[in-house]
């Protein structure tokens, strides 16, 4: 997989999904993916680093400016903890676990997101706002009810599938009332 397309198709993605998810100053979107599917392997199988440290660093340059946070979920074996900042666990008041991911038990991008996130730390649930989920990992988890399916144009991040979620208040109060 090469770099620059990697990060063009991404960041095509990450605007689709964010012009339909309307998210606000503070608000988090959290990461699921497989660098494994990305290089066209299969989940879990065939983990790239350097693909990993791509993805977050994509995000974060497109998040970061709009003051959202980013969350990055782990994989089955530390059972889908998420990294985040611990200004936000902090916050939220998430329950901060002890787990360090490593490439082989948390991910490539969740390894990627403790090298590159400020003060990370690992949680063990949060609620987004919306996410993207590259490789098919089930992020739905993560993100707050009621979620909507947000459909980005690329469908593929190299080799592996992507969909996306936002969130949207639920409706209340039946057919008298007004939204």
């Amino acid at each position: 997989m090469e770099k620059f397309k990697l990060q063009n198709d991404l960041t095509i993605i990450m605007n689709d999904v964010l012009k339909e998810a309307n998210l606000r100053y503070g608000d988090v979107f959290v990461l699921g993916c497989t660098t494994s599917e990305i290089v066209g392997g299969t989940i879990g199988k065939s983990s790239s680093q350097e693909v990993g440290q791509w993805v977050v660093e994509t995000l974060k340059s497109i998040l970061d400016p709009l003051g959202i946070f980013l969350g990055v979920q782990g994989c089955e074996h530390i059972n889908r903890a998420v990294v985040v900042e611990r200004t936000l666990a902090e916050k939220k008041d998430w329950e901060i676990v002890s787990v360090k991911p490593a490439l082989h038990a948390g991910g490539s991008c969740s390894v990627a997101a403790f090298e590159q996130f400020q003060d990370p730390v690992e949680v063990e649930h949060i609620v987004a706002q919306a996410g993207i989920d590259v490789g098919d990992t089930s992020i739905g988890m993560h993100v707050k009810y009621v979620q909507v399916p947000v459909r980005p144009s690329i469908k593929e991040l190299g080799g592996a599938h992507v969909t996306a979620l936002r969130s949207r208040p639920k409706y209340i109060g039946g057919p008298r009332a007004t939204y």
